[in-house]
């Protein structure tokens, strides 16, 4: 009996304790029925009780991904979709090749001016 006794408390504080840092981490203006501070109070001073209330009437609902950015007129174009890494971006890996030959190249012509490889400045046009 006492050990149950003993889970149920330490579940009340982890609620308790989850409720303060869940009022306290959610952003001004985003919390339900009553002002930040209010509902603090209300977790603090009834642990239990308070807790529960928060979780039922004050929390932000975040039921789907609409509801928490508002109404459509208010929402931004979505995004174009981006590779996750570098690898898989065939743009970003053509650029790179570009950019090795380029340094390769620029190499090649200042170890040997003369080599046959090595690009030569065109003559000006003659007017």
């Amino acid at each position: 009996m006492v050990i149950i006794r003993g889970v149920v408390v330490l579940l009340l504080i982890g609620l308790w304790l989850y409720c303060v840092l869940d009022v306290i981490t959610t952003p001004a203006g985003q919390h339900r029925n009553m002002p930040k501070l209010v509902w603090l109070a209300v977790v603090i001073i009834l642990p239990t009780v308070g807790s529960l209330l928060w979780l039922i009437a004050g929390r932000p609902r975040r039921t789907g991904q609409a509801r928490a950015q508002g109404p459509r007129s208010q929402q931004s174009p979505p995004r174009e979709r981006r590779p996750l890494s570098p690898d898989d971006d065939e743009e970003f890996l053509r650029k790179l090749r570009e950019r090795a030959e380029e340094q390769r190249r620029a190499a090649r012509d200042k170890a040997d001016p003369e080599s046959p490889d090595a690009s030569k400045p065109e003559p000006a046009p003659e007017e």
